[in-house]
């Protein structure tokens, strides 16, 4: 049998229900031809799928003077998933680690994905951050490899105020700006990981046509607004954040999971 996919994933408060967590799980294993580890690391497991392994939330030791620099930058509890690169954190894993925020929808196949350039940290190019030339990566989908990249914790943890001061309070920053520095990133193809607001539903045409899927989107993010609750009945947050109902969201984020775990878990 072949080594499992390892997937991860961060729930900490009550934004976002353990809905979330099952429908993202669901939508990884439907979409992997590999089977899957899926772990969540959250104070909150109840309702999570008997499936998924919960790690429990740590406080960090250096959790006060990054809270104490992450308030300097108007950033409150932006650096959490840090802990999830902590070395040793699950002491049988073995391989490379994909992970997810949960405001993102699996729309196409992860396999490419999980394999792209083994050894490296992957992120796509963050939108803004493009635009503006740029190379910070995106944190809404990220791939490492916890016996490669344990300086992804251990830099924050022996400096904690500089590193968040130096990363401007964003995770994202830290994460991609960190592997760039010692020559081990590589960015995931744009075409892979798309934005709702500005892939799939750009204005002008959001106000004459229903958001449409990129052909080979394998990840859509709802970063920002509008959020998947948002966009399934259609939302209308301003000129160029208006949307009208979405179809394939239904499908792939509710329908499938429903089908695939039960409507007691999505």
């Amino acid at each position: 049998m072949s080594q499992p996919v390892n997937i991860i994933c961060i729930k900490w408060g009550t934004l976002f229900g353990p809905e979330y967590v099952n429908r993202l799980f669901s939508g990884v294993r439907r979409n992997l031809s590999r089977p899957i580890r899926f772990l969540c690391m959250t104070e909150h497991g109840a309702g999570l799928h008997p499936a998924i392994e919960v790690l429990p939330l740590p406080v960090e030791p250096f959790a006060e003077p990054m809270a104490q620099a992450l308030a300097v930058a108007n950033r409150q509890g932006a650096m959490r998933k840090v802990s999830l690169f902590r070395p040793g954190l699950v002491p049988d894993l073995q391989g490379p680690v994909l992970g997810f925020d949960l405001d993102v929808v699996i729309t196409g196949s992860l396999d490419p994905l999980h394999d792209l350039a083994p050894g490296t940290v992957a992120m796509r190019h963050d939108w803004t951050e493009k635009r503006k030339g740029r190379p910070t990566g995106h944190g809404s989908v990220f791939r490492f490899d916890p016996a490669l990249h344990g300086f992804l914790y251990e830099d924050l943890a022996a400096n904690p105020y500089a590193e968040v001061e130096g990363a401007r309070g964003s995770e994202q920053r830290y994460t991609s700006h960190k592997a760039m520095d010692r020559g081990v990133f590589s960015y995931i193809p744009d075409p892979w990981v798309v934005s709702f607001k500005y892939d799939c539903n750009p204005f002008p045409g959001n106000w004459l046509h229903a958001p449409r899927l990129p052909q080979d989107a394998r990840v859509v993010c709802f970063h920002g607004r509008p959020k998947m609750t948002d966009a399934l009945e259609g939302w209308n947050g301003s000129l160029i954040r208006h949307s009208k109902p979405c179809d394939w969201l239904r499908d792939h984020w509710i329908v499938r999971a429903q089908a695939d775990l039960g409507p007691e878990y999505a």
